[in-house]
């Protein structure tokens, strides 16, 4: 694992600049990625960037990626963007006098989709890219009764790396385009992708509108099971 380094400018900024809300997945992933001499968040224009490595930013992103479309838009033409990305395969929950239990929701590869659905065109941009940090996830959670509307609930604190699975980088959209199962008919939909079980119908209809607006897929009609597809983009008239 690559040791942490400190940021050169550190000692002009106040301490722990862009970590006072950094959670332990992220604080987790940062020391993962970094490699001595980067520079820790460092102030770039107007942003606090988690990492520098020359002219390659790489951040953390535990939550949505919209919440970065400025400095995605004021960035990316002069310098190469990393996101890091965690998905929770698993996730086991720990309550204060519980017993530590799974929760029903669970992510997988495709989880990535519900990112780049915002923006689906954005992994071919030749600065960027994103790795997809498949995981176990322990979440820690309290009781709040003000959560849900006043009704009470339960509120996470905290999230830790239980055990990593896998890393999986997407640079172009030919990366994307290696979620379609290998078996697909010459035309087919969005139940067609979806058939092998390894990502559900709304994963599927996510990843179709990705790769048609990444050019990789043409759709041709639709019939009464939904709209079909080819590989390819149309033919230049």
């Amino acid at each position: 694992m690559p040791s942490r380094t400190t940021d050169s400018n550190a000692g002009a900024d106040p301490p722990h600049i862009g970590t006072l809300n950094e959670g332990s997945i992220h604080a987790a992933l940062k020391d993962m990625v970094a490699e001595p001499g980067d520079e820790l968040e460092v102030r770039l224009d107007n942003f606090v960037i988690d990492i520098r490595r020359g002219d390659l930013l790489i951040e953390v992103q535990t939550q949505s990626f919209a919440a970065m479309g400025r400095k995605l838009d004021a960035l990316l033409d002069r310098y190469r963007i990393r996101i890091v990305h965690p998905v929770a395969l698993t996730t086991y929950l720990h309550r204060p006098s519980k017993p530590v239990r799974r929760s029903p929701k669970k992510g997988s590869r495709f989880s990535i989709l519900d990112e780049l659905v915002s923006v689906p065109t954005l992994i071919d941009h030749p600065k960027f890219s994103v790795d997809v940090v498949l995981m176990e996830v322990d979440r820690y959670q309290d009781h709040d009764p003000t959560a849900r509307r006043g009704r009470g609930g339960w509120r996470t604190t905290d999230r830790k790396i239980r055990r990593i699975d896998r890393w999986e980088r997407f640079e172009t959209g030919a990366d994307v385009l290696g979620l379609l199962p290998t078996d697909l008919p010459e035309v087919f939909t969005t139940a067609d992708i979806a058939k092998g079980g390894a990502a559900d119908r709304s994963s599927a209809q996510k990843l179709a509108y990705i790769l048609r607006a990444l050019g990789l897929i043409t759709l041709i009609d639709a019939d009464r099971r939904g709209y079909r597809y080819r590989l390819g983009s149309d033919p230049v008239a």
